[in-house]
């Protein structure tokens, strides 16, 4: 248990960080993206005895991203999300596992859509849409939420 308690600091703190940085820059840097995709293959080998559920995480979360990225930009000829995005999900596949690569997005993809409607109603306008939203706060999010209930949650998926 202790185990856990300290890879969820460690998670929960590159995630405050790692929103920080994006909502002031609009960027997530390499340098806190990578080695939290390393610790989370890692921390899934050490805890769940999963590796393989961290790496196939990894690999799927960033190419879902990437895949999505480069389909925007074709269809609407500017882009729509960064690699760091990319990075980001797939440090949430690797600490949290391939299934709930899904239930990150949505949880980030919702909590998103609120704050820009939350804003929308407090301002009586409709958000500007060339104004760039950052995307990470809300994954981080996503990937906390998932993590909790993954780590500390009734365990229904073990080892997944």
């Amino acid at each position: 248990m202790m185990l856990i308690q300290a890879a969820t600091v460690i998670l929960f703190s590159t995630l405050a960080v790692l929103s920080l940085i994006d909502a002031r820059t609009q960027r997530l840097p390499d340098v806190f993206t990578l080695p939290l995709i390393l610790a989370g293959i890692a921390v899934n080998g050490l805890i769940f005895s999963a590796p393989w559920a961290a790496i196939a995480g990894a690999a799927i979360g960033y190419g879902a991203l990437v895949a999505l990225e480069l389909a925007y930009k074709r269809l609407r000829g500017r882009d729509g999300l960064g690699r760091g995005d990319a990075k980001l999900l797939a440090a949430g596949g690797a600490w949290c596992g391939l299934w709930l690569l899904p239930m990150i997005l949505l949880a980030g993809s919702v909590s998103a859509l609120l704050y820009v409607g939350g804003l929308a109603l407090i301002r009586r306008r409709a958000p500007d849409p060339h104004q760039p939203l950052p995307f990470g706060p809300w994954l981080a999010l996503g990937i906390a939420l998932c993590w909790i209930w993954r780590a500390y949650g009734p365990g229904l998926l073990p080892g997944i």
